[in-house]
């Protein structure tokens, strides 16, 4: 028989071997799985390109002739290093993600071996990665009134692999007409700053402007590369963050750069008059920060304003923290952008210089990206970054920007609901109710056949001689999404994700683009999972234990079914056997099992990863619920038990009877603590995302100005008139219960003379 191959058949079983990313787990990959199969490092790098990669455990030899496949239209040449390791250098690409990639050693002819690349944002981006400019704020304001001089730049010089270097200027620009085919992107080497410098790691220059007409681009990046290689090609190199391009511009900029930047403030004024509208189709900010936080299947950390990271607000002054919404609007690949001060109310471009603003290009980019205004960063950057330079930065008259920038307020946001499993399956659903099941098996958590979004959820014994369970693995898909898992490894000291079987490692990388779906994971204890329809799922481990919190947007009301129940703010229902039939009491620790029983999962629904014979043995080739495991069903107290006293000590307050559970069944004062965190952590969820009242933003009276920038229930303004106006109407309103504001308009007049 022949020997079966994994040549061209990467991620397929095939009938004596495997091909397939479980065949390591499961000890079944054919002889040559790893040498077609590529796994990379580093496996990811900037949009930007410059990272050279090693091809990992592929043999290659000197007359290997490398050339790297990008896609199936992208090529760059690799090389193979003196001791036989194949290398490739990531490309210039306009998409963020995995990108396919294809490697041949001779020279183009065959592409036999295949792997992924993982192409991140520069925002994104670890500062060691990049290039640094120093004092960036007169790198960007370089040429305005009284800024000149010499400006710096550093790198780790192991970034690029050379003894001399050339400085390069890269531009960016659109072309063509706006949300039309013939709208295009494009990066372009300029030219040199420098060339055949040492690779000292700094470089300093005295900027002059531009020739040759370069001066026209206004964005773009500089990129330090080896001096052996023609300008502009593809090498290793390391880049710059790309930044407005103030220091090359003309010298009529230079001459009177509030003038020049106001013709350009006001050519972008006329040009956003001709635009479509993409206002009404963005998703309206949370109105308190702690909802910004807390609404993670929707908002994520703007990484240019970070609590967590200092609060260095650049372009929102008087904030302490942005949130971006993750999705790009549907029709225009629009992103809205929230922004709060230190009380946590939201801060409004009508009151401030800083206040949230959205953005005509998401500036994350948006699947399937490539094209404008999908395009990473720079998409966002010609339409919301440079026209703020032009308007607010580089002149006075953020008037114009604000008119098409303006601050959505939240009067129409609502909050997710939220719904958790906990501890020895302790279930909270999405309106309350709060009881455990401890099956031993995998069982659906959500379904919403409406939208596509299935849940599910693995429980195994907490140990040999314990009558109770925990969670140990979660699977879920947004159809057509990929499906991801996260599962507890063993030891149970950390979570393991999966990405259609194939574990994902977030070594480089916490956040990453997904197909339909985005994963977050900044530590090995901490994963979000975010789909495209705002479903957030975060997965924690606490002291051993997962804690999954499920939190579903509006539109999600009355679609749901599962053990988290029935979304609809009635608690009656929550409890649901799968034909409709509701439990019928809730005290019932037997009915509430035979619910929980009820959602086990079929063979031909499962999402799960098996890749172990246990995995097989225990799920695949078994019933999805064990009748025969039967839990204890209620605490029996026993005041010689050695774990009473601990019990006493750690479990009290509200939410106690599940901690109590834990230890005295559980036989864990660990998993104990760990599931009062949790509750205690789900209760303030709860609070952060409570529905607030706002009542808008309202403008002074002319001739008058107002006291306060807080518009929710409570919040009071206090209005009055300039010198020489007397004021008519209220001078104190106030927030009301309903959303309306106390009292009438209020007016700043002109008194009239009395007659002698």
């Amino acid at each position: 028989m022949p020997r079966q191959t994994c040549e061209g058949n990467c991620g397929k079983t095939l009938d004596l071997c495997s091909c397939h990313s479980t065949c390591t787990s499961l000890g079944n990959c054919c002889t040559d799985y790893r040498e077609y199969c590529v796994e990379i490092l580093p496996y990811s790098g900037s949009i930007l390109g410059g990272t050279d990669f090693i091809v990992l455990n592929a043999t290659f030899n000197n007359s290997s002739e490398i050339v790297c496949r990008f896609h199936d239209n992208i090529k760059t040449e690799g090389y193979v290093d003196e001791t036989s390791r194949g290398h490739c250098i990531s490309p210039l690409l306009y998409e963020t993600g995995w990108v396919p990639l294809s490697i041949s050693s001779d020279n183009g002819t065959t592409f036999n071996r295949t792997g992924a690349w993982l192409s991140v944002h520069t925002g994104k981006l670890d500062a060691k990665f990049k290039a640094i400019l120093v004092n960036s704020t007169k790198w960007q304001y370089y040429g305005t009134t009284d800024v000149r001089g010499n400006l710096e730049m550093t790198w780790n010089t192991s970034l690029v692999r050379a003894e001399r270097v050339n400085i390069e200027l890269w531009g960016y620009r659109e072309t063509g007409e706006p949300y039309t085919d013939s709208w295009l992107g494009e990066w372009a080497y300029l030219y040199s700053l420098a060339k055949d410098q040492p690779n000292s790691g700094s470089f300093s220059f005295l900027p002059k402007p531009a020739e040759n007409g370069f001066s026209s681009w206004e964005l773009g990046s500089l990129r330090i590369s080896p001096s052996i290689y023609p300008d502009g090609m593809n090498v290793q190199a390391a880049w710059t963050e790309d930044h407005a391009l103030a220091w090359h511009l003309e010298e009529k900029f230079r001459q009177n750069s509030t003038v020049w930047a106001l013709d350009k403030c006001v050519a972008w004024d006329q040009l956003e008059n001709e635009l479509p509208n993409f206002l009404s189709e963005i998703i309206d900010c949370p109105c308190t920060l702690a909802q910004a936080r807390a609404d993670t299947g929707r908002f994520h950390t703007d990484y240019g304003c970070d609590i967590e990271k200092g609060s260095v607000c650049t372009y929102h002054p008087g904030c302490v923290h942005c949130v971006r919404a993750i999705q790009a609007s549907p029709m225009y690949a629009a992103g809205q952008q929230c922004c709060y001060d230190s009380t946590g109310a939201q801060v409004l471009t009508a009151d401030s210089i800083g206040g949230s603003t959205p953005d005509r290009a998401h500036d994350w980019g948006s699947p399937p990206f490539k094209k404008p205004p999908r395009i990473p960063g720079q998409s966002h950057w010609v339409y919301d970054v440079l026209s703020f330079y032009y308007c607010c930065l580089w002149s006075d008259n953020c008037h114009f920007y604000f008119k098409h920038r303006p601050s959505s307020d939240c009067r129409r946001y609502k909050s997710p609901g939220s719904a958790v499993v906990f501890g020895d399956p302790h279930f909270i659903t999405f309106d309350g109710v709060s009881y455990s099941f401890n099956g031993f098996g995998e069982y659906t958590l959500v379904t919403s056949f409406a939208k596509g979004l299935t849940i599910q959820g693995r429980t195994e014994p907490v140990n040999g001689t314990v009558k109770a369970t925990q969670l140990t693995s979660v699977a879920m898909q947004e159809t057509p999404s990929d499906i991801i898992e996260v599962r507890l490894v063993s030891g149970h000291n950390g979570l393991e994700v999966l990405q259609n079987q194939k574990t994902l490692s977030f070594s480089e990388q916490s956040w990453m683009d997904l197909h339909g779906v985005y994963v977050f994971s900044p530590t090995s204890s901490n994963v979000t999972v975010i789909f495209s329809s705002g479903a957030g799922v975060e997965v924690r481990l606490r002291e051993g234990t997962m804690t999954t919190t499920v939190l579903l947007p509006e539109e999600f009301i009355d679609t749901t079914m599962g053990l988290l129940g029935k979304m609809n703010g009635d608690p009656k229902d929550d409890l649901a056997l799968t034909n409709g039939e509701l439990v019928q009491n809730l005290t019932n620790p037997e009915e509430v099992f035979s619910f929980g029983a009820g959602w086990a999962i079929s063979n031909q629904s499962a999402l799960f990863t098996y890749d172990s014979k246990y995995l097989f043995d225990t799920f695949l080739y078994a019933p999805r619920h064990d009748a025969s495991f039967l839990p204890v069903f209620s605490v029996l107290e026993n005041p010689n038990d050695p774990l009473a006293n601990q019990t006493s000590e750690i479990c009290s307050g509200p939410g106690s009877q599940f901690c109590r559970y834990d230890i005295l069944v559980g036989r864990s004062p660990r998993m104990g603590n760990a599931s009062k965190i949790s509750y205690q952590s789900h209760i303030s969820l709860e609070e952060d995302l409570k529905p607030v009242i706002s009542c808008g933003w309202f403008s002074p009276p002319s001739n008058g100005k107002k006291e306060g920038t807080t518009y929710l229930q409570g919040a009071k303004v206090n209005l009055s008139c300039n010198e020489g106006f007397t004021l008519t109407g209220p001078s104190l309103r106030v927030c009301q219960w309903d959303g309306v504001w106390s009292g009438g308009d209020t007016n700043c007049v002109v008194p009239s003379m009395n007659k002698l």
